[in-house]
């Protein structure tokens, strides 16, 4: 008899892709160069880009290096992704061996150190999953095109398959939904619900990108979700970084409306899925500063969905469907 079989798990790489942040005050600068060197970010021809995001990080470097020395000098955002990524990878254990990798933009792990490790793996399959939940030229698609060049440079020559943005998939606005429900005052009033999301250039918004488009779904997925009756709820932007016009309303202009509206904030960083400078810095101090001078209470900042069980499920539940192992459930 022909010796039996013997069954060889199913190794999948689930490559996590992030914007990133600097892992000491000294990496500031350059991550704020690498930053704004991204042709997404800055579309000028290479040369011109390179000095104005020279310029540019030059003028930024002091203020960001008071951001994050107020988180400890350096950002969260590298540790919390790898939790998020052992937490679907848990998830999907029966699909064989599943191993989490972190790619990130601007600052290490880059793309290049990731692609390199996940070819000395030897996967079978990649699975890339962009943690942007509304897609943008200037996040996702920059990501990718990041991770196609490295990952060629790598020879990393092995299937490979890519989540597509999904702002209103069920385990995200499910976790939202569970998160300002927990948050939300339960007396009182009159409040306002205020998602918040970074902002983008109103050049590239009218270049084509879905950006706003796509926090607006999810906004009024999460209101559909909430179901509470004549419900107030404003979409803002925050984070502006550049001298061009940006979307708005502005965030921080919106927190000072709430406070000569008389309501109560209830603010919740729609566009974010792990805590970093611009929720723990610049939502938690700097807006809930303003909220307080604006005669605003409560001002109350519900957490990113981080390892929330209904988002991580909905991310697991996505990977699947992108290997074909089940068919994806559609938001209500």
């Amino acid at each position: 008899m022909p010796p039996a079989a013997i069954s060889v798990p199913r190794r999948i790489a689930l490559v996590l892709l992030q914007i990133g942040g600097p892992d000491r005050l000294e990496a500031v600068g350059p991550f704020l160069r690498n930053f704004f060197s991204d042709p997404e970010i800055i579309r000028l021809p290479g040369p011109l880009r390179t000095a104005v995001a020279r310029l540019i990080a030059w003028r930024r470097t002091p203020v960001a290096t008071g951001i994050y020395r107020q988180l400890g000098g350096a950002s969260p955002i590298l540790g919390q992704t790898w939790t998020q990524g052992w937490a679907v990878a848990e998830r999907l254990a029966d699909l064989g061996e599943v191993r989490p990798f972190v790619a990130m933009r601007y600052w290490h792990p880059f793309a290049a150190e990731t692609a390199a490790a996940v070819r000395a793996w030897r996967p079978d399959e990649v699975v890339l999953l962009p943690l942007y939940p509304q897609y943008s030229t200037t996040t996702t698609r920059s990501a990718l095109t990041d991770w196609a060049r490295a990952a060629g440079e790598a020879g990393l020559a092995v299937p490979t398959r890519t989540l597509d943005a999904a702002p209103t998939d069920p385990g995200f606005i499910a976790a939202q939904a569970d998160l300002i429900g927990r948050a939300w005052p339960a007396t009182g009033g009159p409040y306002r619900l205020l998602f918040t999301a970074h902002g983008l250039p109103l050049p590239i918004v009218q270049a084509g990108d879905p950006y706003p488009d796509h926090v607006r779904a999810s906004a009024e997925a999460v209101v559909a979700a909430l179901g509470i009756p004549g419900l107030d709820w404003r979409i803002a932007f925050q984070s502006r970084v550049t001298p061009q016009q940006w979307l708005k309303p502005d965030t921080e202009e919106e927190v000072r409306q709430a406070g000569r509206d008389g309501v109560g904030l209830v603010l919740v960083p729609i566009a974010f899925v792990s805590e970093h400078s611009e929720t723990l810095v610049e939502l938690d101090i700097e807006y809930r500063a303003a909220a307080e001078a604006s005669g605003v209470a409560p001002f109350i900042r519900v957490p990113t969905v981080g390892v929330h069980p209904a988002y991580v499920a909905g991310l697991a539940a996505q990977v699947r469907h992108a290997l074909g192992a089940t068919p994806l459930k559609k938001a209500a």
